[in-house]
């Protein structure tokens, strides 16, 4: 199973861009997409915003929502989402946010391997609606980074059919 083709074939079939707001990933889901032929009919733009001021200062993540829940929430991770559309400069119908931690030690909190991921949808009124998610993945750092980009790409399908749209 070719996720990223996957994807990039559901996207382009119903004429829909995707933008990506990523820090743990840092990149990779868009990288992912981009490595698929003909993605440029729906990969508009990627952010990479590790740091909380670049999640602030980009994306409109609250200061508050980072402190009162962590960068490593469901909370930050619909905030990025919900942000990157919200650009005026951003022509994406679609975001996936990913926030978390790659590696870590037995006992830390948030534990090794946690990844919060929200799925915005601009709606044809401009409203955006979203989903989040948070799983635990095992493995090397790289390693969860890239089954992180993986399952991000693979819920894509499944949220924007189930997000209720009106």
């Amino acid at each position: 199973m070719d996720i990223p083709r996957q994807v990039v074939s559901f996207l382009t079939l119903r004429s829909l861009k995707l933008a990506t707001a990523e820090s743990c990933t840092a990149g990779l889901i868009a990288s992912l997409i981009s490595s698929v032929p003909g993605s440029g009919a729906c990969l508009d733009v990627g952010f990479i915003t590790y740091s909380p001021s670049g999640k602030a200062g980009f994306l409109g993540v609250k200061e508050a929502t980072m402190n009162e829940h962590g960068l490593t929430s469901e909370e930050v991770a619909k905030e990025m989402a919900e942000g990157a559309l919200r650009l005026e400069a951003c022509c994406a119908d679609v975001c996936i946010s990913n926030t978390g931690v790659a590696d870590g030690n037995a006992g830390d909190d948030p534990a090794p391997g946690t990844q919060c991921f929200g799925w915005a949808l601009k709606l044809r009124d401009g409203k955006i609606v979203s989903v989040t998610e948070t799983k635990i993945f095992d493995g090397e750092r790289n390693d969860v980074r890239r089954a992180a980009a993986l399952y991000a790409l693979s819920r894509i399908e499944h949220h924007f059919n189930s997000i209720p749209k009106g």
